[in-house]
């Protein structure tokens, strides 16, 4: 099968192929040579570096060795020197400072990584989680008011507040100093009225766009730890507070599934790297309710098992809880506190497979999912407000196109979560259908939204419109990027441990996958797991036979049988079984030859 066609598989889903870089001649190719002799590693890993745009051997050496002095100074970012100048006078004078966060897993991580800081020099510092369901996103008028009949607080946002205009004007109008740090996006023509506005896409010379809102925190404890201390080089015990912070960003940073590149690259690296030896008991508890201490904790287990539960917190309750374990809590309430967590995690999942069944056959049943129909936009009245988003992502790893997902309230509100494909920006075309909305906000790939529900079939004619405009029918597939070609006898340990460099995976920094061309299929294929869902197949090519595993591609048995040759396309992976490594490969799709 060439680069970029199609393949139909008995789910439904068309798969399609494509190379995540085109192979542009000989001049190249010596060039990945080049920079595999001087790295000391295979071509095909030093193709997947040149894949990432890493063409150059220091830049290379960079990405393999990522350095914390490699962090861009914090004074370059935006408002950030007048923010911590304002918050070092908050702390000596013993001032009230709130840190207002979101309840996602950035806000929780970026909530916690400021109170530290804070609180490590003695300030008077609290916390404030708005309720996802009873207050919503962001910053809130009613929140800030309440707020600033105590004691007239210094107020700091973290992940959110940006287009926060009216609790802006809210908190000047009674005298509050209320400091915004986000990283959403924003008309540079329309900002709040603040006291400082800390984002690294204003108007300035910060070299980095991406960081999430933990980040920004980061930055921002940074730069306070600094001019409180009255130098650039931090005391010990700052530096050491620092270092272990990042373990706290590296939870926001992946979960909030921003590029894993330049400084996000560095700081989870470094926070993975230390995760495992935090001093905050709240995250030793986090890791042992998640099974994961005798694990090398990497980006797939902040992904599937820590960022989850603490996303649980505030999608079936409240995240004050989760930002409670992983600051002020004592050894013994941090656990409870976990266990809590992770209860409310099995009901999010419940709640989560329950309405995603419901939204696959609203779909089906009124054609939402036909070549003419590139977006989706479906409600009801009784969806979990918690989960919505997460169902979106289901619908868009199912159908192939930006998903919609609303909660139908008791004042004929519709709340939800929308999240999207490649090709298209969601926060783009939430702008093009402003008229029908009452908010939104967020970025490229998810957004938050709301608005009547009466506007519901008017707003998703022209969601439809505006997206139709921007992908074709062709589009509507899910597309698995390969790396390179490889042999069967490529696939050994010394390849899979190279390739552990290039860790941690995630958004553009993805897994590596590569395609296996001409494989033969050695034994009868098998379904494996408990309900059948995983294919088992035994492969062989040049005299060599693996065993690999595609979990949830169970219904491909029916197609293959022994004797037929196939291309794979797979993810080489290192298992540990009672004490033993082992290479696998994880099959992503077959197609036949």
């Amino acid at each position: 099968m060439m680069p970029g066609m199609s393949v139909q598989t008995t789910a439904g889903m068309r798969k399609r192929w494509r190379y995540r870089a085109a192979d542009s001649g000989a001049a190249d190719r010596q060039a990945i040579e080049q920079l595999a002799r001087a790295l000391g590693i295979r071509p095909i890993v030093a193709r997947m570096l040149w894949n990432r745009n890493v063409h150059k051997q220091e830049t290379a050496q960079q990405f393999i060795h990522p350095k914390l002095s490699s962090l861009h100074d914090p004074r370059l970012m935006p408002g950030i020197e007048r923010a911590a100048t304002r918050m070092v006078q908050a702390a000596r004078d013993g001032q009230p400072i709130v840190i207002y966060g979101d309840y996602d897993v950035d806000g929780i991580t970026a909530s916690s990584v400021l109170w530290h800081m804070l609180s490590s020099v003695g300030a008077n510092v609290t916390t404030y989680v708005p309720h996802r369901i009873e207050e919503g996103y962001g910053l809130n008028t009613e929140a800030i008011l309440q707020l600033s009949e105590k004691e007239n607080p210094l107020i700091i946002s973290v992940d959110c507040g940006i287009t926060a205009f009216e609790p802006a004007r809210a908190a000047k109008d009674a005298g509050i100093d209320l400091i915004i740090t986000d990283h959403h996006e924003f008309h540079a023509d329309n900002l709040p009225d603040a006291y400082a506005l800390v984002h690294p896409r204003l108007e300035g010379d910060y070299p980095f766009d991406g960081l999430c809102g933990a980040g920004v925190a980061m930055k921002l404890a940074w730069q306070f730890a600094r001019e409180f201390h009255g130098s650039e080089r931090l005391p010990v015990e700052a530096r050491d507070l620092m270092l272990d912070l990042l373990s706290l960003v590296a939870l926001g940073t992946v979960a909030d599934v921003v590029p894993l590149v330049d400084e996000n690259r560095i700081i989870t690296w470094f926070g993975l790297g230390q995760i495992k030896r935090t001093r905050f008991a709240g995250l030793n508890a986090l890791i042992d309710v998640s099974k994961l201490r005798d694990n090398k904790i990497s980006a797939f287990h902040i992904g599937f098992a820590l960022g989850p539960r603490l996303n649980a917190c505030g999608r079936m309750g409240h995240a004050k809880d989760a930002v409670h374990m992983l600051t002020t809590a004592s050894p013994d309430e941090a656990k409870q506190i976990a266990n809590f967590l992770n209860s409310e995690n099995d009901k999010r999942r419940a709640t989560e497979r329950e309405i995603t069944a419901e939204a696959k056959k609203m779909i089906v049943d009124n054609g939402f999912d036909s070549p003419d129909t590139r977006a989706i936009v479906v409600g009801k009245k009784d969806w979990h407000p918690g989960v919505v988003g997460i169902v979106a992502s289901r619908l868009v790893d199912t159908f192939a196109r930006p998903s919609i997902v609303l909660n139908f309230d008791e004042n004929d509100e519709a709340h939800g979560s929308a999240r999207s494909v490649e090709g298209v920006s969601i926060h783009v075309a939430l702008d093009q259908c402003g008229r029908f909305l009452k908010t939104y906000g967020g970025h490229a790939m998810a957004a938050g939204l709301r608005l009547d529900v009466d506007q519901v079939d008017a707003f998703r004619e022209a969601l439809i419109e505006y997206v139709n405009t921007q992908i074709g029918p062709n589009d509507l597939a899910t597309v698995i990027d390969i790396d390179g070609e490889c042999r069967l006898s490529d696939v050994d340990m010394q390849l899979v441990e190279q390739l552990q460099k290039l860790e941690p995976f995630g958004r553009a920094n993805p897994t590596p996958a590569l395609c296996l061309r001409d494989a033969k299929i050695d034994q009868p294929p098998l379904r494996a797991g408990g309900n059948g869902m995983h294919l088992r197949l035994s492969v062989r090519q040049d005299g060599k036979v693996m065993r690999t595993i595609g979990f949830g591609l169970g219904d491909l048995v029916d197609e293959l049988h022994a004797g037929m040759h196939v291309d794979i396309a797979f993810e080489p992976k290192l298992s540990l079984w009672q004490g033993r490594r082992n290479v696998e490969i994880h099959v992503k799709d077959v197609c036949p030859v």
